[in-house]
């Protein structure tokens, strides 16, 4: 009975599903290959105390997403981080975005929440809104969805690989991404980009590049994905004071393509994890 037991272990050991891990296991985290310390759920905690003000403007935006029914898609916490390249560059691992520029991310968490979570399962953002200055330290282009803060580069929670990711996207966009404006682009690994700023796609493998719309290889695409010159280190502006944040008047988002599903929103009042 115990060399019986024995076996059995030794096979479940050497099970090529449990060697690659799993959604539920500590061996599947793709978004740990983007994710320095300080750029965690624990850095968002120390970052959110460290000003007074950030406790107000979270909740702003919560209410704001909450209004426009795009609230608990993805955890809230996770829309501020900003680069990868945020140390690198002496910039913020987390920042609020200027008001002006919220209503061009409602449109990409609806399609992120009708195409994307519904095709790859949850995803989750390591990079979404860059100031200018962050934006040219860590490579982007002069006009990337970054800046505008309607772009999130994301990386599926659920296991996959790199094609079936590609090929699932792909087909997604092919049929949808028109009507919503998407840009998808692809990074590294796991990690893919999406923007609603016009409809467009780069980097795909050619071999599944061949079943899907031709590829458009626009300029202004952040290049993540390239090899960087070394830039000159500049200090990235801090997160919109208070005051100015009640000052401003949080303009609306355009209505370019119905939302599909509806979900509850959660607690504005606090920031999600």
């Amino acid at each position: 009975m115990i060399r019986l037991l024995a076996l059995i272990l030794s096979l479940l050991l050497a099970s090529p599903t449990l060697a690659q891990g799993t959604p539920e296991s500590p061996h599947w985290d793709p978004a740990s290959e983007y994710i320095t310390a300080g750029q965690d759920e624990l850095g968002y905690r120390s970052w959110f105390m460290a000003l007074p003000s950030r406790s107000y403007q979270v909740k702003m935006f919560n209410e704001y997403l909450s209004t426009y029914d795009v609230a608990g898609i993805v955890p809230t916490w996770q829309l501020f981080r900003t680069a990868t390249a945020w140390q690198r560059c002496a910039g913020q691992p987390f920042e609020i975005p200027p008001t002006s520029e919220w209503p061009n991310i409602v449109q990409t968490l609806r399609y992120v929440r009708d195409y994307v979570i519904p095709a790859v399962g949850p995803v989750e953002p390591v990079s979404a809104y860059r100031n200018p200055a962050l934006n040219v330290c860590a490579g982007g282009a002069p006009e990337s969805a970054h800046k505008h803060y309607s772009a999130i580069d994301l990386v599926p929670l659920r296991q996959t690989t790199r094609e079936q990711l590609m090929q699932t996207l792909c087909t997604a966009h092919g049929r949808r991404g028109p009507a919503y404006g998407v840009g998808l682009g692809f990074y590294a690994f796991l990690r893919f980009h999406v923007d609603t700023t016009k409809y467009r796609r780069w980097n795909m493998d050619p071999a599944v590049a061949s079943h899907c719309p031709p590829i458009v290889r626009p300029p202004d695409f952040a290049s993540v994905g390239r090899a960087l010159p070394q830039p000159q280190v500049t200090t990235a502006p801090e997160a919109t004071a208070l005051e100015a944040v009640k000052a401003e008047q949080v303009p609306q988002p355009s209505e370019r393509a119905p939302a599909d599903q509806s979900i509850s929103p959660p607690d504005p009042l606090a920031p999600q994890h």
